[in-house]
């Protein structure tokens, strides 16, 4: 998917000098235990996730109504069945922060995120060298974009802390545009480690709100990830196949909150 990525970047960049840059960037309300909820038709590891009888835009709808912070939107194709039109898509009428979640590899991407309306984009730590990562998060910081630095080891984690040495990335830590999230999934066999938030709970950075991401599924987990110092939690195949994700998404905030 990486590999793939990195070939969109030269398809996309035949188009990019027209794009106008001129959607709003909405702010991520913070209330101490919060959730970004996911929209995605696919799962490599699950399958096919989305109802046939409930739209992306009732989806998404569902989550503004039950709270979520932000709506975080795959639009990687080969194995997730995304695409940038399904971001432009929910971006044009939620009323809360989208995010672009992808493989991304070049700053180019996020400028298309920006374009399609995202407020938001995930990098994931792993992909990209120091330099990249730097220039990636330059990029967002110039266009008022929030950015979830995910990782998956304490490798990550301490190279997210080492980025938040800089005055300039700890700002946008501390104007909540700069989240540090902790993935349970395995980046290369998909599969989920339960017992990784846990293990990696003592090395989360005190400066910047960290996410839970993959995993869970009900409001004990929610409660869980909070009492693990976790305030946020990034949820997608639980509500893609939820009949209520509206009240699921609630039940989770309502449990994380009360931590």
């Amino acid at each position: 998917m990486a590999k793939q990525s990195t070939e969109r970047v030269a398809v996309a960049k035949q188009a990019i000098h027209e794009t106008r840059f001129d959607k709003p960037v909405l702010p991520v309300d913070l209330h101490g235990f919060d959730i970004i909820a996911e929209i995605k038709d696919r799962s490599p590891s699950e399958g096919a996730l989305a109802v046939p009888t409930r739209s992306r835009l009732q989806q998404a709808e569902d989550y503004i109504q039950g709270g979520a912070a932000a709506i975080s939107v795959l639009t990687e194709p080969s194995r997730f069945a995304g695409s940038l039109e399904h971001l432009e898509e929910v971006s044009a009428v939620s009323r809360i922060p989208t995010m672009r979640k992808d493989f991304l590899v070049d700053p180019l991407q996020i400028l298309e995120a920006r374009a399609a309306g995202a407020s938001g984009v995930l990098l994931i730590a792993a992909m990209l060298s120091d330099k990249a990562l730097n220039e990636m998060l330059d990029c967002a910081w110039e266009h008022s974009m929030f950015v979830l630095l995910e990782s998956f080891d304490e490798t990550d984690l301490a190279r997210t802390s080492k980025v938040l040495e800089s005055d300039r990335h700890l700002r946008q830590a501390e104007q909540g545009k700069f989240f540090a999230g902790v993935n349970t999934r395995n980046l290369r066999t998909l599969e989920v480690d339960p017992d990784r938030l846990n293990n990696l709970s003592s090395m989360l950075p005190a400066q910047v709100v960290c996410v839970a991401e993959s995993g869970l599924h009900n409001a004990a987990d929610a409660a869980n990830a909070a009492a693990m110092g976790y305030r946020m939690a990034l949820v997608g195949t639980a509500f893609m196949r939820s009949e209520q994700p509206q009240q699921l998404l609630n039940d989770m905030l309502v449990a994380g909150r009360g931590s």
